[in-house]
């Protein structure tokens, strides 16, 4: 396997450099964009990860990733938010547009390089197969999940899913009958490093059952448990 891509984007060109300049020392390919606008020109869909400011321009961090969690090639793209944004809602609603991470600045460049090989490796570890690997696709009635392509579809119409949508929807059908505590969920789904409270899973929870139609009531809730999947 080739070098990982890293996208840098902030208006703080110094900042790129420095990230730059270190990440390259860990062995990856990277690249920087001074704004959100100019990163949007790029092939994201060759990038393996993108550090994102919030704080930019016209067009600010938190609508980029809205943008690449709508595109069909960049839905499950891992995405860091490095950011001054440091309040409690707005990780909130980074983790909720999608992210994988989300850290304050100022920051260390160790902890940076933690976290991007933290989520580098989790990305990895999400379910592989060939084309040929029937395990690769889960099916409940017409609803079928293509973990190789990272789709989902009804009846064959594909449903949108922001990545942690997507990868909580598969731990949930790949155990279907059982309930997952959310400790279980967020251990699966996000870092250990990545502080995520109740709500933000019962947010991406009550997002999936909407987008999900008559098969979001299979989601369940078990008070005081967790979230299943009940056939």
């Amino acid at each position: 396997m080739g070098k990982y891509r890293i996208l840098v984007v902030d208006d703080e060109e110094s900042l790129c450099e420095i990230l730059k300049f270190n990440l390259e020392r860990e062995g990856y390919e990277v690249l920087t964009a001074l704004s959100a606008e100019e990163a949007l020109t790029l092939e994201l869909d060759k990038l393996d990860l993108i550090i994102l400011d919030v704080m930019m321009g016209e067009l600010s961090g938190f609508s980029m990733a809205k943008i690449l969690r709508k595109r069909r090639d960049t839905a499950t793209l891992p995405i860091i938010f490095c950011t001054a944004r440091d309040t409690e809602a707005d990780k909130i609603e980074g983790l909720d547009i999608g992210a994988d991470d989300y850290i304050a600045k100022p920051f260390s460049v160790a902890e940076v390089m933690a976290r991007v090989r933290s989520v580098l490796r989790r990305s990895q570890h999400l379910p592989k197969a060939t084309t040929e690997d029937s395990d690769s696709i889960i099916r409940f009635e017409d609803l079928e999940i293509n973990q190789l392509k990272k789709r989902c579809t009804i009846s064959d119409e594909e449903i949108s899913f922001t990545r942690k949508e997507f990868d909580i929807l598969v731990l949930l059908l790949s155990n279907r009958g059982s309930i997952l505590s959310r400790e279980q969920i967020m251990k699966r789904v996000w870092s250990d490093e990545v502080v995520v409270l109740d709500r933000t899973i019962d947010v991406n929870i009550t997002r999936m059952r909407k987008k999900l139609g008559k098969y979001g009531n299979h989601i369940i809730t078990r008070t005081g448990y967790g979230y299943g999947f009940e056939e």
